[in-house]
């Protein structure tokens, strides 16, 4: 008797393996039930989402890439510095002359972080005055090869920017906005294993896109040579104001073989516009459209659409059955 008491209690609050089994068997079903049940729903939410996702595939312009393929170029006068490096050294580095001894920074890399800094962004947007085109190009015109602007953010015709934010904004753009619009727009990267370097620009206008990679390679070139040039001007002067202040025919024999040093760098610079880089592959006016995926769009907006749905029949059903059992519920 006592076991069976006891037996009675075991299965009235421990359920079995296969009472659980049978309930998420049923729950399961519950399940594919009421998805069954709101299939006009989820299809009528899904066909909306379709159609959205269409919709706004289909006015998103098209976006070009053009991009260049460019080697770093070669060293031709660092074998005489690489010599005088080792006698030379400490007395160089007084000058601030970089003789190439080693625990430098690559100059190829540092021209790819040039390129990608706020300073060379922002001169590069003001030299080649590409404001408009970066922050209020809307869309490209194919047959006359023209950009459409803005009306809400640049006057094409008076020249003026128009658009209202709030402060500390201003109407027209600071170079702080813009460099974040030109930072998604260009892309600089270095293959690690051949050491080329690949600069590609997105724009609405192939034509923009493929001037700008042209404008990217002279300037980072020139900045690059300007800096060489004016630091091995500094390094020469620093020098001879050396060579002044000895008599020291060793020491005067030293300093003038770093000042040679520093007039053959002036020199190379002098005669080569591809200073860092050589193109390999030009940038060209391309053809065919890079973006967007309309076709992913439509896809991943139909799938969603289709979750959304189904999730909004799953909890519409479990809210309406806790409240009814809730209202089954004995009250006191």
């Amino acid at each position: 008797m006592n076991k069976q008491i006891q037996q009675s209690y075991t299965d009235a609050n421990f359920p079995s393996t296969q009472q659980m089994e049978s309930s998420d068997e049923i729950d399961l079903r519950e399940l594919f039930s009421v998805i069954w049940q709101g299939k006009w729903l989820i299809i009528a939410i899904t066909t909306v989402f379709a159609i959205g996702s269409v919709i706004f595939a289909l006015i998103q312009p098209n976006i070009y890439k053009s991009e260049a393929l460019l080697a770093p170029a070669s060293e031709e006068q660092s074998g005489g510095l690489s010599a005088l490096a080792g006698q030379f050294g400490g007395l160089a580095s007084m000058a601030g002359i970089n003789l190439g001894g080693g625990g430098g920074v690559d100059k190829t890399q540092m021209a790819i972080e040039v390129m990608k800094s706020r300073q060379f962004a922002s001169n590069f947007i003001k030299s080649h005055n590409i404001l408009p085109d970066l922050m209020a190009a809307e869309e490209w015109n194919m047959s006359a090869d023209t950009l459409n602007y803005d009306a809400e953010i640049y006057n094409s015709e008076t020249k003026t920017w128009v658009r209202e934010v709030k402060a500390p904004f201003k109407p027209e753009p600071s170079m702080q906005e813009a460099y974040k619009e030109f930072s998604k727009a260009i892309s600089v990267n270095s293959a690690k294993d051949t050491g080329m370097v690949t600069i590609s620009v997105e724009h609405l206008s192939p034509s923009v896109a493929q001037q700008w990679v042209d404008w990217l390679i002279l300037d980072i070139n020139k900045v690059m040579k300007d800096r060489d040039v004016a630091e091995a001007i500094r390094s020469s002067e620093f020098l001879n104001k050396q060579i002044a202040l000895t008599n020291v025919a060793d020491i005067r024999s030293i300093l003038y073989k770093l000042i040679e040093e520093q007039a053959k760098t002036i020199m190379f610079a002098e005669v080569r516009d591809e200073y860092v880089f050589k193109t390999i592959d030009p940038a060209l006016v391309p053809e065919e459209k890079a973006g967007p995926k309309r076709a992913l769009i439509c896809v991943l907006g139909t799938m969603l659409g289709g979750m959304l749905a189904v999730m909004i029949v799953l909890i519409r059903h479990f809210v309406r059955k806790d409240d009814s059992l809730e209202n089954l519920e004995p009250r006191t």
